[in-house]
């Protein structure tokens, strides 16, 4: 089992920028990989950005060059940087980690965090 707890978000105005974290307890020896998600009402979650299985990232076409993810070994957590904030921005952000056992990959996902772009 692996444990996601998030924080960081909250309101802020358009062109502003937030800082979400995530930090993972449990089997964190078992993650091969983390990222971040979003949703909004009524439409699925999509990727925001992952750290892929070969240690490099992939981030979603809306936020490349605005969003940086980064994450801190010592301490289990990944870090969301989020710049130039735009209202399309608003959403529920996810943290997400896959654990591999075997040849089974299981997602987990933290509670949610809700962010906020309005002026």
């Amino acid at each position: 089992q692996v444990q996601l707890v998030e924080s960081g978000g909250g309101l802020v105005q358009p062109g502003g920028s937030l800082r979400l974290s995530c930090a993972a307890s449990g089997s964190i020896f078992a993650i091969t990989s983390m990222g971040w998600y979003r949703q909004v009402p009524g439409k699925e979650r999509d990727l925001v950005v992952s750290f892929t299985r070969n240690g490099s990232t992939n981030y979603g076409d809306s936020v490349k060059g605005r969003f940086t993810i980064s994450r801190d070994v010592a301490k289990n957590t990944v870090y969301l940087q989020m710049n130039s904030l735009k209202p399309e921005d608003t959403a529920v952000y996810y943290c997400n980690a896959v654990a591999t056992v075997g040849m089974d990959d299981y997602d987990y996902w933290g509670q949610g965090t809700q962010v906020t772009v309005s002026s």
